[in-house]
């Protein structure tokens, strides 16, 4: 009976402590539930060592499957393919998806300059780490901007390219690029709005939580930022030389990569293919992953 009334004791404690713990971190609390679903959904976590740094990773599908290769954009990881990657899983695809240097819970250096060409770098040699001479290659946003340097510059590790709301030709933002480090729950939610047609109410504690998060990291994206403004990295003048199939797909709404680009890539590439799907904002490959998921395996296989 004492023993009992320990555990009945016990419960209440330990729920308040939980309690007191999500209301404090729950970001954290957040990440780790959906560390669990991945685990049990079969999709595996890796990390490797990539030019001396630490690189986190995802992969799911088949071992023996054809390589695709996804990469994040900007303040991303490798989670946000979640929603997208498993059309091409269930199909048999082997999908990898890395946290770039900076992001996820891949190794933050503070010597490392966190440009997009420099994090081409890292992608290649996370190819050749893995022994993936030849890749379906795709990218979102930023992400998109460094998979057409390795497709421009390494054409042969390249079948097929993706491009998802892609950043990349040279066009200056006509948004705050402060956004992107929010230090405040008014600028979380300006941020939100350039992010995504219709915003969802982000509760206080947890506005508080990220905010607190973008405070301690945010430098990483500030040198990304400051990086990719000084244009020296721009592919306008590369893309006319892919020969590769390229399917570009967007969000109708975008307002942070606008259609207008997208159109102006799919000038550049004359074999390139073009998707825009109405009512999707720039976070397109994640909440409209319904309605792109068949259009990108449809062009993937």
């Amino acid at each position: 009976m004492k023993w009992l009334r320990r555990v009945l004791w016990a419960v209440p404690v330990l729920a308040l402590i939980a309690g007191i713990g999500f209301y404090m971190r729950p970001v954290s609390f957040y990440n780790e539930w959906m560390y669990v679903q991945d685990y049990r959904a079969g999709i595996e976590s890796h990390f490797i060592r990539i030019a001396g740094y630490r690189v986190h990773y995802l992969v799911e599908g088949p071992v023996s499957g054809p390589a695709v290769v996804l990469v994040h954009g900007l303040g991303g990881r490798a989670e946000d393919w979640r929603n997208l990657a498993p059309y091409l899983a269930h199909a048999g695809f082997r999908v990898y998806m890395p946290d770039l240097i900076g992001y996820g819970r891949s190794e933050r250096p503070a010597g490392f300059s966190y440009s997009v060409r420099d994090e081409a770098l890292l992608v290649v040699g996370f190819m050749d780490a893995l022994g993936l001479r030849q890749v379906e290659l795709g990218g979102w946003s930023m992400g998109g901007w460094i998979v057409q340097l390795i497709a421009c510059e390494h054409p042969e590790r390249v079948s097929q390219l993706m491009l998802f709301d892609a950043a990349g030709l040279d066009v200056k933002p006509s948004w705050d690029t402060a956004l992107f480090t929010p230090t405040t729950p008014a600028q979380l939610d300006a941020l939100d709005a350039l992010l995504m047609p219709h915003p969802p109410t982000v509760p206080a504690f947890v506005a508080r939580d990220i905010v607190r998060l973008s405070r301690r990291n945010g430098w990483v994206i500030k040198r990304a930022v400051a990086s990719m403004l000084t244009a020296r990295d721009v592919t306008d003048t590369l893309l006319p030389r892919l020969k590769m199939p390229v399917l570009i797909v967007w969000g109708s709404l975008d307002r942070i990569v606008s259609l207008g680009q997208a159109e102006a890539m799919h000038k550049l590439i004359p074999q390139s293919e073009l998707d825009v799907f109405d009512g999707c904002g720039h976070l397109a490959p994640d909440q409209c992953a319904g309605q792109i998921g068949p259009k990108v395996l449809q062009f993937a296989q």
